[in-house]
């Protein structure tokens, strides 16, 4: 999180980025968030979470509405470019803030720092600090949020501002400031009747400005209200201080203070502790500036505040962390800390990381302390090792470090020294902290690594040799030193040699090792770390092959609950295991591996996780896949119609993703389209051939509408070879099945006939009616296609018996449908519109938004052909909302074709050019230049009759081109006849 955000809990809840607050939406998110900052860097329950927002009465579906409230607030943070501070941490969440991010925190700091200079006799500083405390205030706690569980928080804070304000009082009375504090403290009782201290107060500030008879009358009117309000009388300590006041008691006067104490000076011993620069460092300039910024935070008198400056470098295993901070060091420590430079590795991915203590007592050690004077507690060392370098300059490097528990006792307490901390975990609990996350290299800082090690001659000569090393390895920085000082050392090799070293993805770590350097070891100290299950699961996440992975998919390898499995990931990402590179639809992280990271996870699951366990998480994860699909298949067609379904187990992802999917089915598609592709391919790899197949022909909808062709043929072909293999003879059924409606899409007529007939013949041998029905349909579309409309009428009828005896009335209702359009072409229209009206019928009783608006646009064109051109309008426009809310762009250009048409008819020209124009972009984008065509025969005939006959002909000529290289019969000769009309100077054919 980067350090301009900010949490205001002092008044109404806010965050702030770059010094303006965010809107947080008022109600549950507020109170989620509330709670969340009241403990913060704390876990807080599920349960704690339902009582702030319900109190006694949750609904059934509480978890689910706090779960969606967070993924909200997620959101929120995303938007505004910050990393989202909420972690999910069984059995709740922990929201993690820095050190200075929330005021609430900072107000107590205040007042603590203040009760301890105030012990120094430094009352003057006190009183700054507490009124520098105090300004943070901006109304009631929490902006007097109304939920029981905050407001009772709320009210303790109040409390403690109120004391602090007390306080703050009470130190700048003994500084003899009474007669500037009546107005302030006269106010202050008005408002807080009964707060006996601060009556005694405003009755001392009165007495000590001359004016003892308002004082006794503050008391008078203090005791009425608490006899009348509560039936007490005044405290002792009240009626002790009217006694004295009578009495004119001179100890009411100030008090004269003692000298400060002059406190010893420790001996001058300047330590270097920081290892080697390193000579060839190159990149990270951005980096450097950011952490000398933070480091050298000066201000006119040599330091801009009191606040310790923290730098915290986090990153994974190999990006360079140590390194980095080394650099920045050695860049500050002559100017900026002449006092010395500590430093020291904690050793935090080893299994016994250093203990504070033990490094306390290196640093007193390094000022000169004699080992026998080093006390034996953590908390005395500490504050022995403070004393020393309080009045110095002086910069600690922390390399190495696990949590903050190892960091918080060495920090210095004077804002004169600065701090470098390095870790693989992102320490945002450490305070004054400034977080850099450190990323892999670009290719431009990477090759210049790399030139910088074996020098820029050899690189330059040969130039995609170094790119492609420097793709290999991923920009990761350790790996690219390894590979460097390989080369190197070995100036006979050529940077293609390495490369060939490294193409072999089993021996890769294996070649990523020089000297000390070892990819594989650095990696193994940040695993062995890991609890158990946190490390079962990085093994297992080696069996997905995914761009990213959502998070429903680590319960599904896991075979746990959701909760508890979200929680392991974070943890990866945590220690840098695992990145957090996107989020999903429904708010949630997805996650990725480095590329190295990646094979460790391998061999690591190779290596602890037998051939079955990880057979069995794959088939969860494919299950999962398969029943997301299902869900967004049966929300486009009203059920399980229209398709081949296979006998795989299914997985049943959490709820709150299958509402994401069944919400938006094709834009969720969409989203995971290189997920589901790869799920075919890797089903298809382990000899899961049945799901394999199924997840094949279920993507089938996604294809279809995004035309999304070579997805369609390429996931079909690795399915085809696998049930093959197995002589899986229905699988094999259904996928020629579905390649043949996609050679039909495609217009490849001959490849549709060739995989259509041994389908249908596979289906009638195994007795599979549907199969049947549903390859009759793909063979009568082909017929269609080839104009032999007898033929494609008759497996049409064919097709809709089989649907009707299977129960796939959706089914029926598509061949209907095209039965309709066949009607339409040979003029009889009264019976097309009869057969649509009864096919719409059926989409309707069963909720199939996708056929139903197939069917909705062939009425459209029913409307047309019998001159209703506003009720085709009325009804092509509600086919172009329905498409465009189910992000069906195929169905959209059919619409926008339409709409052109009719615009046309209606005398609307301009109208209809700009809706023709849409229709072939979309046509383009999907590079279905047949689908174009057809519609600039469209576009010419308006242009034709607009006077645009040159125009018109270039557009037909370009057409009877594209249908010619596609063996388009019926197009060509449509195309043709109007290009004769075009040319011999007759009138435009009727529009089609």
């Amino acid at each position: 999180m980067s350090v301009d955000v900010g949490f205001r809990t002092l008044g109404p809840i806010e965050i702030v980025t770059g010094g303006a607050p965010v809107r947080v939406p008022p109600g549950r998110q507020t109170v989620i968030l509330g709670a969340l900052l009241l403990d913060a860097n704390r876990v807080v329950s599920m349960e704690q979470l339902i009582d702030a927002v319900w109190e006694e009465r949750p609904p059934t579906t509480a978890r689910s509405q706090i779960q969606i409230c967070v993924s909200a607030l997620r959101q929120l943070f995303t938007r505004v470019g910050v990393e989202c501070p909420i972690i999910t941490n069984p059995p709740g969440y922990l929201l993690r803030v820095a050190e200075g991010q929330l005021d609430m925190q900072a107000f107590g700091r205040g007042v603590s720092e203040a009760d301890r200079v105030a012990h120094e006799g430094r009352l003057t500083e006190a009183v700054e600090l507490l009124r520098q405390a105090l300004a943070l205030w901006r109304g009631p706690a929490m902006g007097g949020e109304a939920s029981p569980l905050l407001r009772n928080k709320a009210i303790r804070l109040d409390e403690d501002r109120l004391n602090a304000l007390e306080t703050c009082l009470d130190l700048e009375l003994r500084l003899g400031r009474h007669r500037q504090l009546v107005g302030e403290i006269g106010g202050l009782v008005q408002e807080h009747p009964l707060r006996e201290r601060l009556r005694g107060l405003y009755m001392l500030a009165l007495y000590r400005s001359g004016r003892p008879a308002d004082a006794l009358e503050a008391y008078r009117a203090g005791r009425r209200i608490l006899v009348d309000e509560l039936g007490l009388e005044p405290s002792e300590e009240l009626r002790r201080l009217e006694a004295a006041i009578l009495a004119e008691d001179q100890g009411l006067q100030l008090a004269v203070r003692p000298p400060p104490t002059v406190v010893p000076t420790a001996p001058v011993v300047s330590p270097h502790q920081l290892p080697a620069d390193i000579v060839d460092f190159t990149g990270r300039e951005l980096l450097v500036g950011e952490a000398e910024a933070v480091l050298a935070n000066r201000g006119e008198d040599g330091w801009a505040d009191r606040a310790v400056p923290v730098v915290l470098i986090a990153g994974k295993a190999g990006i360079g962390k140590t390194a980095l901070a080394v650099h920045v060091a050695h860049r500050l420590h002559r100017d900026g800390f002449p006092d010395g430079q500590l430093f020291c590795n904690l050793a935090g991915t080893q299994r016994e990381p250093v203990a504070a203590s033990d490094v306390l007592a290196r640093f007193l050690r390094a000022y000169g302390v004699p080992g026998a004077s080093i006390p034996d507690s953590v908390d005395e060392r500490a504050d022995m090792y403070r004393s020393l370098i309080a009045d110095k300059r002086v910069l600690v490097v922390l390399d190495d470090v696990a949590t903050e528990s190892q960091v918080t006792p060495l920090l210095p307490g004077s804002g004169s020294c600065a701090v470098i901390v390095t870790s693989r975990a992102r320490l945002t609990g450490i305070p004054g902290g400034r977080l850099l996350d450190v990323g892999v290299l670009g290719a431009e800082q990477a090759l210049g690594m790399l030139a910088s090690v074996v020098g820029a001659e050899r690189v330059g000569r040969e130039p995609a040799a170094a790119d492609a090393l420097v793709r290999v390895v991923g920009g990761l920085p350790l790996a690219l030193r390894i590979v460097a000082a390989r080369l190197a050392a070995r100036p006979h090799w050529s940077l293609a040699s390495m490369l060939g070293r490294l193409a072999d993805e089993r021996r890769r770590l294996d070649e990523l090792a020089h000297g000390d350097m070892m990819m594989r070891a650095s990696l193994s100290l940040t695993y062995d770390g890991l609890q158990p299950a946190a490390a079962r699961l990085f093994r297992l996440l080696g069996v997905v092959a995914a761009e990213s992975v959502p998070t429903w998919v680590a319960a599904g390898l896991l075979d746990e609950d959701p909760v508890e499995s979200a929680s392991l990931l974070e943890l990866l990402v945590d220690t840098q295991l695992l990145d957090v590179v996107g989020l999903d639809l429904n708010g949630e992280p997805r996650y990725a591996f480095h590329d190295i990271i990646r094979l460790f996870a391998g061999e690591r699951l190779a290596r602890s996780e037998d051939a079955g366990a990880r057979q069995q998480a794959l088939i969860r994860v494919l299950g999962g896949w398969l029943a997301l699909l299902e869900a967004a298949h049966r929300k486009l067609y009203g059920g399980d119609f229209t398709v081949l379904r296979g006998d795989s187990p299914r997985w049943q992802p959490p709820a709150d993703v299958l509402a994401v999917v069944v919400a938006d089915p094709l834009r969720w598609l969409d989203a995971e389209r290189p997920n589901l592709c790869a799920a075919v391919g890797q089903a298809a790899d382990a000899g899961l051939f049945e799901q394999a197949w199924e997840l094949a022909v279920y993507l089938v909808a996604l294809f279809e509408a995004f035309s999304y062709f070579d997805d369609w043929q390429s996931t079909h072909d690795r399915a085809l070879e696998a049930v093959r293999r197995a002589e899986s003879r229905r699988g094999e059924a259904a996928l020629l099945c579905s390649l043949g409606s996609l050679h039909v899409s495609r217009r490849r007529l001959a490849a549709a006939h060739a995989v259509l007939h041994p389908a249908l013949s596979l289906f009638r041998t195994a007795g599979d009616e549907y199969g049947v029905a549903m390859t009759q349909r793909n063979l009568a579309l082909l017929y269609d296609n080839e104009g032999e409309t007898e033929a494609a009428s008759a497996a049409y009828q064919q097709a809709a018996d089989g649907f009707r005896r299977t129960g796939d009335s959706v089914g029926q209702a598509y061949v209907l449908n095209q039965i309709a359009q066949i009607e339409l072409a040979n003029g009889e229209t009264a019976a097309a519109v009869d057969r649509l009206r009864g096919a719409l019928e059926v989409c309707r009783d069963v909720e199939s938004p996708r056929v139903e608006a197939q069917v909705l646009l062939r009425l459209g064109e029913a409307m047309f052909q019998q001159r209703q051109y506003e009720e085709a309008q009325l009804i092509m426009s509600t086919v172009l909302e329905m498409v465009r809310r189910g992000r069906d762009t195929v169905g959209e250009s059919h619409a926008l074709r339409a709409l052109g048409v009719i615009a046309a008819r209606l005398g609307r020209p301009a109208e209809a050019e700009d809706l023709l124009l849409a229709a072939v972009a979309i046509r383009e984008q999907a590079l279905d230049h047949a689908g174009a065509a057809r519609i600039h025969l469209d576009l010419a005939r308006l242009l034709a009759d607009r006077g645009q006959t040159t125009e018109a002909v270039e557009l037909v000529e370009r057409a009877v081109k594209t249908f010619d290289e596609r063996r388009m019969q019926i197009w060509q000769t449509r195309a043709r006849q109007l290009l004769d009309s075009l040319t011999g100077g007759a009138g435009a054919e009727p529009p089609r």
